[in-house]
């Protein structure tokens, strides 16, 4: 007949299995209402998953910032245009979210106007850079 008691612990178990959990293919935060087990976002991240097309970003990202200063950034067309230099741009938003999943990572960070932003919410042009 009573409430069950939430203890700090339970609290903090619950927010835990929720905090900062990324979807495993556009890399933005998952909505709250997806159970702790979930790996996807939405019904099309689900579909198009990770392919060997987002894996070749990532590195290609990892390559490219380990070319530069530590202190320089790049930009998510630089990485479209060094995999496709004549047809680029259907490569951008699959960069962006490789991005994203490395943010996930702790491996980069995403910056707009040179301050670090979230990648789920970032909208318009963004650099990526190593963490600082």
């Amino acid at each position: 007949m009573g409430r069950a008691i939430r203890t700090a612990a339970d609290a903090s178990a619950s927010q835990e299995a929720h905090a900062e959990r990324t979807c495993a293919s556009c890399g933005r935060r998952m909505p709250s209402s997806a159970s702790p087990d979930a790996k996807w976002c939405s019904a099309a991240c689900r579909k198009h998953g990770v392919d060997a097309t987002d894996r070749t970003l990532e590195q290609r990202i990892d390559e490219l910032l380990a070319a530069r200063a530590r202190t320089s950034s790049i930009c998510p067309s630089e990485v479209a245009r060094s995999l496709e230099p004549d047809d680029w741009r259907p490569l951008m938003e699959p960069a962006r979210r490789a991005a994203r999943r490395m943010v996930a990572r702790g491996e980069v960070e995403i910056t707009q106007h040179g301050s670090v932003v979230d990648p789920s919410t970032a909208k318009g042009p963004i650099r990526i850079r190593r963490p600082r």
